[in-house]
């Protein structure tokens, strides 16, 4: 079966094709990213403006006819932080489903932590015993800890990387900047970080993100050129001695850094500064860079809920076709800027 997943974050609208089937690894096939930066996008009256809205309703058609021209049975189609915090979601949602036929789901933060947390199990397996994942985002810092595929506890903070990046810090940041953002991460932490305490040591910690891969490249992990099976770690002294560096330095000079795309170099600075206070709440002094997260987790729930023919065990709007509801609807599948897209996964 061939899926797409498209993903509206903060920073960027992405669309990931895989083949894949129940029970075996999703293969990626095909990868297309648009930098849209839809948490920049939201004025000071909390809406995404018409001419905003606009684009993003044709960033999703382009990926919609993208994902039909690769050939997808289904498209998942799902919109994080940026989308959730706009005061006039709705209408934007409304608009895009209208134009598109995309139906677009605002998944809640601990969803993501849910799905993403999956993802990780599933790279790592059982052996991981009592498994931490840390996931920083452009508008939203995802924590999950478990045994299970289901953690014990999820949870999402506003403390994402870009979010902090437009609120707190100058480019380049001034010294009293970044220790007053230290201190006040501390503080939104320390609640946080004890819940997650009382669940005993993990076994494995990792962490998922292009913020975490980029911390990671810039402390010596291998580049991504080297395939997503190589081992990958950053260290609490190496992300200290990183971010002695990378304070002093403004956004145009970190994009020139290997590792770091022009895209996010403005928030690398701020996404250290999470990674650390994280790692220091819960006094890690390492953690493994995990190359799936939450696409990853979006598609092996949805695969979970396949039987052994293919079909959807639950109703799963997610499939290119017609819009019409019914198993014998949702057998034939078309083509076409009309189709239903979207899905109801369960958790």
């Amino acid at each position: 079966m061939r899926l797409g997943v498209l993903d509206v974050g903060s920073n960027t609208v992405h669309l990931l094709v895989v083949d894949a089937h129940r029970g075996a690894h999703p293969t990626p096939m095909t990868s297309d990213k648009t930098v849209l930066r839809l948490a920049e996008r939201i004025g000071e009256d909390g809406h995404l403006g018409p001419e905003d809205a606009d684009e993003l309703v044709r960033t999703v058609a382009r990926a919609q006819d993208a994902a039909v021209a690769a050939g997808c049975e289904e498209l998942m189609a799902f919109a994080t932080s940026a989308i959730r915090d706009a005061d006039n979601a709705t209408e934007v949602l409304e608009m895009v489903r209208d134009q598109t036929g995309v139906d677009l789901e605002v998944l809640p933060g601990e969803e993501e932590a849910r799905f993403t947390f999956l993802a990780a199990r599933r790279w790592y397996g059982w052996s991981a015993g009592n498994l931490l994942l840390l996931d920083i985002g452009g508008g939203s810092l995802e924590m999950a800890m478990g045994i299970d595929e289901q953690p014990d506890l999820a949870v999402s903070l506003p403390l994402g990387a870009g979010r902090l990046a437009r609120t707190v810090l100058h480019d380049p940041p001034s010294r009293q900047e970044v220790e007053d953002l230290r201190e006040w991460l501390e503080d939104e932490l320390a609640g946080t970080a004890k819940r997650f305490r009382k669940l005993g040591r993990p076994d494995r910690v990792v962490a998922s993100s292009k913020t975490f891969r980029s911390l990671a490249r810039l402390t010596g992990a291998a580049p991504s050129s080297a395939g997503p099976r190589v081992p990958r770690r950053l260290t609490d002294t190496g992300l200290r001695q990183l971010l002695s560096f990378i304070t002093r330095m403004s956004s145009a000079d970190l994009a020139t850094l290997d590792g770091v795309s022009g895209a996010r170099a403005h928030q690398l600075v701020s996404g250290g500064l999470v990674a650390e206070a994280a790692m220091r709440a819960l006094s890690l002094r390492e953690l493994d860079i995990c190359p799936w997260a939450l696409r990853e987790g979006v598609i092996l729930r949805r695969l979970d809920h396949t039987n052994g023919n293919g079909h959807t065990a639950i109703q799963a709007r997610a499939a290119i076709g017609s819009g019409q509801s019914g198993p014998q609807q949702d057998a034939q599948r078309v083509t076409g800027r009309k189709a239903q897209h979207g899905a109801r996964w369960n958790r």
